[in-house]
């Protein structure tokens, strides 16, 4: 969900980015250019299209990052094992076998997480499969045409925008209630890359990309959504936040077939003469996730951005009390998708909570997004 809240602001960014190309309107100007109070817009796209999307981390993982562990005792030259010998009876004689054990160690110690500073990206590209959709684009996303078209707004847009302007007693601000489609996501691969230089002035591109390897986190995953509705206010928001969520998205949220890949493994030694011959994977075959005892999922979210105070130089906060739910986790495989499936996962009646003040629960979560 993170990341597609990701997505969800940065669309709301990009139509915002063109509504300030607009000089200021009240509702009687907007009545003088439209013939009505406030403007409603439609946004007739049925599929995007994203060849590859790169978020970079400019300065990368500090290379004095640490983090406190205990482990098998070591020294400067690697785990220090104690000497001796086994006296075992083969064949009626005794014969000792040299031993070496290593012991426990309860102290914690920093331990380097090897960071380098060195700027890199995660990266969504395709998945190179021929005949696939993400095949040559990372992401695609068109209109949920399941179900007949249950999904699908009544007008048939992606996304319906209805903007007005409001006084307001004299604290002014911009209402946009928007509507979004039922959404089919597709994603390729994503992983992790060395971001490349960013161009010069004098570049005839604006891309910056990544070089050299790439590392794969997940091996892909697609999903499926309702339509959502969300209130957005620019400049005062006497609704309480900038974004209001609060819509029940008609179907629930599907994702599919989604593969968590670990690296560390690929060619790792089995046994002898046996290698692996690629990363080890997670992979699993849909999670479904609905308000309890529903095939529905109520979205109910306050997405604020707050300034710099004495404490921090300002975040994103995002305020859910959306009820329990239950979850349903099908065909979990573990090493690679072709492995055996070790069966469903199920998860009913999941609640979490919040505390605004010590000892007080509020049914939801609270999540903060800020750099560092």
């Amino acid at each position: 969900m993170k990341k597609f809240t990701k997505l969800v602001l940065a669309t709301s960014v990009a139509f915002s980015a063109n509504a300030m190309a607009m000089q200021a309107m009240d509702d009687a100007s907007l009545s003088e250019t439209t013939g009505q109070d406030g403007i409603s817009i439609g946004i007739g796209i049925s599929k995007i299209e994203i060849e590859k999307l790169f978020i970079h981390d400019n300065d990368g993982l500090s290379s004095g990052s640490t983090m406190k562990s205990t482990g098998l005792l070591s020294d400067a030259s690697g785990v220090v094992y104690k000497t001796g010998t086994l006296a075992t009876n083969q064949g009626g004689a005794v014969v000792n076998i040299n031993t070496r054990t290593a012991s426990y160690d309860p102290v914690a110690k920093d331990v380097s997480l090897g960071g380098t500073g060195g700027a890199a990206a995660i990266v969504i590209y395709g998945n190179g499969e021929v005949g696939h959709k993400n095949e040559n684009h990372g992401v695609v996303v068109g209109a949920n045409y399941d179900d007949n078209g249950a999904y699908l707004l009544a007008s048939r847009n992606l996304m319906d925008l209805k903007i007005d302007s409001d006084a307001n007693g004299g604290d002014p601000f911009i209402n946009i209630a928007a509507e979004v489609s039922g959404l089919d996501i597709s994603i390729g691969k994503i992983g992790v890359v060395s971001s490349g230089a960013e161009p010069a002035a004098n570049a005839n591109t604006i891309r910056r990309g990544g070089q050299g390897k790439v590392n794969d986190i997940l091996s892909g995953l697609s999903l499926k959504t309702g339509p959502m509705s969300a209130n957005i206010q620019l400049g005062a928001a006497p609704q309480g936040a900038m974004i209001k969520l609060n819509a029940t998205m008609i179907g629930g949220l599907t994702i599919n077939d989604l593969g968590i890949l670990d690296n560390s493994t690929d060619g790792a030694t089995i046994a002898a003469g046996v290698t692996t011959d690629g990363p080890g994977e997670i992979f699993i075959d849909s999670i479904k996730l609905t308000d309890a005892n529903s095939k529905n999922l109520t979205l109910n979210q306050n997405i604020s951005v707050f300034g710099e105070s004495t404490v921090n130089k300002g975040f994103i906060r995002i305020v859910s009390t959306s009820g329990a739910h239950d979850n349903y986790v099908k065909g979990i495989h573990l090493g690679s998708r072709d492995a055996a499936s070790i069966g469903d996962m199920e998860v009913q009646g999941m609640q979490t909570y919040y505390s605004p003040a010590q000892g007080t629960y509020h049914p939801g979560a609270v999540i903060t997004i800020s750099g560092h």
